[in-house]
């Protein structure tokens, strides 16, 4: 087994092959390299070796995220920060291996950010 890599595939394999990274509910915007969704994949194939490395040995460091404001429906505004691509990839690959891991033993009353859960599920949950 590569150094870095777990037995569950580990977040040093290669998760460009099984990691869908998509703009989420927005459009996908850039981060602060301003790479696009479309354009990373060739970068992250490009690189893949240094990236595993950082990766494996600790040094990866993410990038700063882009803080971009989202109108909400009273009129004001919240902040959102946009990671690059890279680090939602490397962000939903160690997602891809740790939630299986660790979900199994959250509570059944849990329900921020889990698989198949949401804050509605928890309102739905406790109204008589």
């Amino acid at each position: 087994m590569e150094a870095g890599q777990g037995e569950h595939g580990g977040v040093a394999g290669e998760p460009t092959r099984r990691v869908g990274v998509t703009g989420g509910s927005g459009n996908g915007a850039a981060g602060v390299d301003g790479m696009s969704i479309e354009d990373a994949s060739g970068f992250i194939r490009q690189y893949w070796e240094g990236i595993r490395s950082s990766l494996a040995s600790g040094r990866y460091k993410p990038a700063p995220v882009r803080r971009a404001w989202i109108d909400k429906p009273d009129g004001s505004k919240r902040p959102l920060g946009i990671p690059t691509v890279l680090d939602r990839v490397i962000q939903q690959a160690i997602a891809q291996v740790l939630t299986p891991l660790f979900d199994p033993h959250f509570s059944e009353s849990s329900y921020g950010f889990r698989p198949g859960r949401s804050a509605h599920d928890a309102v739905r949950q406790v109204k008589p």
